[in-house]
């Protein structure tokens, strides 16, 4: 329930009058909640048909069941989402601040190149992971 997926759930259960695994009477919605949809950067979410709607608050949800209800749900972009706090795709809302320059592969900060293209020592890997991990954590 990443970010607030429950209070969306909610929004949704109290606008539509209905509960988990029901659909309105009109047979428009259906409500079902899954365990994943794999995109927890962008989350809250929920899926629209085949579509990914992202960054949920409760006024937004009930902005897109309005919209879908009038039968003209917003454009999704390319990538089949719609992040609705108007960002693209999963860039945060100031837009790229990362990977500005030639993206590193894995290990590249922490093994010389040497290292990369012949024989790894395991325990020089396993130090650097862990020390990556605790800068990360």
């Amino acid at each position: 329930m990443a970010c607030g997926a429950g209070e969306i759930k909610e929004t949704i259960e109290k606008h539509l009058g209905i509960s988990d695994g029901e659909t309105t009477k009109d047979g428009l919605f259906t409500l079902i909640e899954v365990e994943c949809l794999g995109a927890c950067v962008n989350a809250p979410m929920l899926q629209l048909n085949d579509d990914f709607v992202e960054n949920l608050t409760p006024a937004t949800t009930i902005e897109l069941l309005e919209a879908c209800k009038r039968g003209s749900p917003p454009p999704m972009t390319k990538w089949g989402s719609l992040p609705m706090n108007g960002q693209l795709s999963c860039e945060g809302p100031l837009g790229k601040t990362t990977l500005k320059g030639k993206p590193l592969g894995p290990g590249e900060k922490c093994r010389p190149l040497e290292q990369r293209t012949g024989k790894v020592d395991p325990a020089s890997v396993k130090v650097c992971s862990s020390s990556t991990s605790a800068r990360s954590g």
